[in-house]
């Protein structure tokens, strides 16, 4: 069974760093694109980042130049470095990723980690 599992979330000042991890667990699969959404209280999920099985990036606008998304494949692993973290930034980031699995193409979440910024 495959399982998505995130960490690295917490509180932290305004302008401070974190990085997000997200493992991905079980057998049979291969990854395709991963991406990192986030949820803020009463709005809806956005994405937040991409990145494909080559290394290209995608960004959501306000997050550019600030956050940076990265995979280690041999690891099974999704990073989202994030500085200069803004209370704007405060919300649930969840992974999900393509996978195929047994060559269907199916797609997966994470349970989400807090990610809290204070002014």
């Amino acid at each position: 069974q495959v399982q998505l599992v995130e960490s690295g979330g917490d509180l932290v000042q305004a302008g401070g760093s974190l990085r997000l991890s997200c493992v991905v667990s079980g057998s049979g699969f291969r990854i395709n694109l991963m991406h990192w959404y986030r949820q803020a209280p009463g709005a809806r999920r956005e994405l937040v980042a991409t990145i494909s099985p080559s290394g290209i990036t995608n960004y959501e606008d306000s997050v550019k130049g600030r956050f940076t998304i990265s995979r280690d494949d041999a690891k099974n692993t999704l990073y989202l470095q994030m500085k200069s973290l803004k209370p704007e930034d405060t919300g649930v980031y969840y992974c999900n990723a393509d996978l195929f699995v047994r060559s269907a193409l199916r797609n997966y979440w994470g349970q989400g980690t807090q990610v809290t910024v204070s002014s």
